[in-house]
């Protein structure tokens, strides 16, 4: 190895035990943050054999469901009254080969991977984020996915990652989280401090796909506001959330609705007010550390090892990440806080008739928990 390699490699770990350390002397600090309140309890559910990642949920229009996108390119339903996980749907025509006992990331630019899903609640159909295909849809009796857009303005899609559908006007507001990067890489779009993602809209009546805001952080997850003035994005790699305004005297304003502790995911609205976020990793030392110092992370991207091991690594050795996530009010404070220090990496909490469902990349099969 040479001298550079190895310079490289030694202030990747000095990072991670220079971290390691902060966090042990802060985690007093941030216990409260997101510790406090009842403890959470799952409900054990079956698991779905060789596929893990339940990323994103939804209800079909007749309340059933929820339907949950894995890592193999399906989409499955849950079946209360036959306590299992049926198929509904594949993101892409080429899945054979996709299930299986393997590890899915060396296949999911094939078979694909749904992010977010949102079901037309008038006609049935469903809308789906797929990270590598595009935004797509499928009839109310499943199947197939169609994808209906891949590029706007002659730029690909590279990462197409949450969505909303506006129940009035059929619109679909999306997010791609990069221009840059791909699921796969999307830590090293963190390590750089990628700017390069857009919020966009998707017209089905001309079938026209148009940027809304560009040079965006990770743009993550959407949600339309219940009278449709706005719309929630959220901005991952800022941690925080944004109101875009697409109506009213307000129409383009884009405001900060809450700076976060944490870096977000999905949003969701609960049925007892307010909005759920999920929170994929808490913000610790070795979070600030590398947004404080870009050239720390510059200097990581470039290792001569893929830098999603590394991440791995870390997140296995030397960082403590529980499943986290906060309900948050109109204002954007904390009224309740999810905490289950048994999972870690949450990308999805959705509320629905006195449950919570949570979604995280790492979990074998969705969890749920009674509230």
């Amino acid at each position: 190895m040479s001298l550079g390699l190895r310079i490289l490699l030694l202030i990747a770990i000095l990072v991670a035990v220079v971290s390691r350390t902060l966090w042990v002397c802060e985690e007093k600090q941030e216990a409260n943050y997101f510790s406090v309140g009842k403890e959470w309890k799952p409900e054990p559910l079956p698991a779905v054999e060789n596929a893990k990642g339940p990323e994103c949920y939804d209800y079909d229009p007749n309340g059933g469901g929820p339907y949950a996108g894995y890592s193999d390119g399906r989409i499955l339903k849950w079946v209360e009254d036959e306590r299992r996980w049926i198929e509904f749907a594949f993101s892409s025509p080429n899945n054979e080969g996709c299930g299986g006992a393997h590890d899915h990331a060396h296949m999911e630019h094939i078979c694909g991977r749904p992010l977010g899903i949102r079901f037309n609640q008038s006609s049935g159909d469903l809308y789906i984020a797929d990270a590598y295909l595009g935004l797509l849809k499928v009839g109310p009796k499943g199947g197939i996915a169609t994808v209906i857009a891949n590029e706007s303005n002659g730029i690909p899609f590279k990462f197409t990652n949450g969505l909303d559908v506006d129940p009035h006007s059929r619109i679909i507001y999306f997010t791609d989280s990069s221009s840059k990067f791909d699921r796969r890489k999307f830590f090293t779009s963190f390590l750089t401090r990628d700017h390069s993602g857009r919020l966009m809209k998707y017209d089905p009546e001309t079938n026209k796909v148009t940027v809304l805001l560009n040079n965006l952080a990770f743009p993550n997850g959407v949600l339309l506001s219940e009278d449709g003035n706005f719309i929630f994005v959220v901005e991952s790699l800022k941690l925080r959330v944004l109101k875009y305004w697409i109506k009213t005297e307000k129409v383009g304003i884009v405001e900060v609705f809450v700076q976060l502790q944490g870096v977000p995911d999905n949003i969701h609205k609960s049925p007892r007010g307010g909005y759920w976020v999920a929170l994929y990793l808490k913000n610790d030392y070795t979070i600030k550390l590398i947004q404080q110092n870009p050239a720390i992370g510059i200097i990581w991207s470039k290792l001569p090892i893929d830098p999603m091991k590394i991440f791995a690594l870390l997140n296995k050795y030397f960082r403590k990440n529980p499943g986290m996530g906060v309900r948050l009010n109109e204002k954007g404070e904390i009224v309740e806080q999810f905490f289950d220090e048994n999972i870690g990496n949450l990308k999805e909490i959705m509320e629905k008739d006195g449950h919570v469902w949570v979604g995280s990349v790492d979990l074998p099969v969705a969890t749920r928990y009674k509230i």
